[in-house]
């Protein structure tokens, strides 16, 4: 059973989503402040999280940073409607993915059973090797699905899963361009929708990362109105 931890201000969100989830077969933790999740997260992680952008004592870019200083659980944001700005500004701190409210809980739910499946089958343990999680080399990059580590020019390089799943589609045919509509089937199941938004400000996370051990990191090109590409080194 996985576990999902609920971080929002408003009782009543906790309460009704946590009872939704709970019905599915998910354990959930609820926490109605930043600091309070930070604390439980320090003694015991939880499979994934949800979390509010604002909220009192610590709000949800200050919690997202402190988790992703140990960890690369799956994250989603809740976000009011107009706060463009926080959902792509979560999405470059390492956030998975955003929701906004008023929302569906359905929908949230099949988002986060879109993130666990992504995140056990990048987690897996002894699987056998497939031609889609045997190590991929691609000149200076190295990517193990299974470890889901990732090294460029032999140095580690920690991603999210919706990172590592759009890096490893690029990277399996270099030279060839993925279209945005593409790399979101890639990351996305095909119930969730999500705009061209979305992969840009997961591209340009990658990049960042990629470029904390390498300045010069270029591979990743942006072809304007069609898509990306991945140009072996």
């Amino acid at each position: 059973m996985s576990r999902i931890a609920l971080v929002d201000d408003d009782r009543n969100i906790l309460t009704s989503v946590s009872m939704t989830l709970e019905a599915e077969g998910f354990e959930v933790e609820t926490y109605n402040d930043g600091q309070s999740a930070l604390d439980a997260f320090n003694k015991r992680l939880p499979d994934m999280a949800v979390f509010d952008i604002k909220m009192p004592r610590m709000d949800g870019m200050d919690l997202l940073q402190r988790v992703r200083q140990k960890t690369n659980m799956p994250v989603i944001f809740l976000t009011s409607k107009d706060d463009e700005i926080d959902e792509v500004l979560g999405l470059r701190m390492g956030a998975d993915d955003y929701v906004k409210k008023p929302f569906s809980q359905r929908l949230l739910v099949e988002r986060i059973r879109a993130l666990l499946r992504r995140q056990e089958a990048l987690e897996g343990i002894e699987v056998a090797e497939t031609d889609e999680n045997k190590v991929l080399v691609r000149g200076e990059l190295e990517m193990d699905p299974l470890r889901h580590a990732v090294k460029w020019k032999g140095k580690d390089v920690t991603l999210t899963v919706t990172e590592f799943l759009l890096l490893q589609a690029l990277a399996q045919r270099p030279g060839f361009v993925k279209s945005r509509d593409q790399l979101m089937d890639v990351a996305y199941d095909d119930q969730v929708y999500v705009d061209d938004r979305t992969i840009d400000s997961h591209i340009k996370r990658l990049r960042k990362k990629m470029r904390t051990v390498d300045s010069d990191f270029s591979a990743i090109e942006t072809l304007y109105g069609i898509g990306y590409r991945y140009n072996e080194e």
